[in-house]
């Protein structure tokens, strides 16, 4: 279906003049070019975020949701500027926040400092679901992959980094979650 929507869409970018012909000779045309548009307007980024009072590490999807990947970190107090501009040139599905829990499966006292933000993107953003999803250990997570990516350690001492991580960890731990719930 991609290869459909990538080879329409060229069609009516590169050649207009050989997109109306089609339009006037095949109506099969019609019913597949309106498939593929609709397919091409379903697919949506999700993001994830991991708020911390200091930087925020932000990682967004692929537009088909399969692959997470790190997106960059900001200062929290940019972090919603920052998302209403993504958003204004991406097309979002859903945003996901970590949820940080403690090992007794009670909110930590980085809550307080989270729902503020969730409630002023949600006013900011109120088309796009922000759902919590847990971010225990996601640091520790993000370490480790440092380490196992060879990073050398003055690498691995850079916390905007390991948020930008622990972001994508968040991300890929959700789109697991979401595969096999359904």
């Amino acid at each position: 279906m991609f290869a459909c929507t990538a080879h329409f869409y060229g069609i009516i970018i590169g050649k207009p003049q050989l997109f109306h012909k089609m339009i006037l000779k095949n109506s099969v045309f019609l019913s597949l070019l309106s498939v593929c548009i609709i397919f091409a307007l379903c697919m949506a980024r999700i993001m994830a975020i991991d708020y911390g009072r200091k930087r925020v590490g932000v990682a967004v999807t692929d537009p088909m949701q399969i692959i997470a990947g790190g997106l960059a970190t900001v200062p929290a107090h940019e972090i919603v500027a920052f998302i209403e501009k993504y958003v204004a040139t991406e097309a979002v599905e859903t945003i996901v926040v970590g949820l940080p829990k403690q090992m007794n499966n009670q909110p930590s006292e980085s809550m307080r400092y989270i729902q503020p933000f969730v409630a002023s993107l949600k006013k900011k953003l109120p088309n796009i679901p922000v759902v919590f999803y847990d971010e225990r250990f996601t640091s520790v997570l993000a370490h480790r992959a440092m380490l196992d990516g060879g990073l050398k350690k003055k690498d691995r001492q850079n916390k905007a980094l390991v948020d930008e991580i622990s972001a994508t960890i968040i991300l890929q731990d959700y789109l697991e979650f979401k595969k096999y719930s359904i």
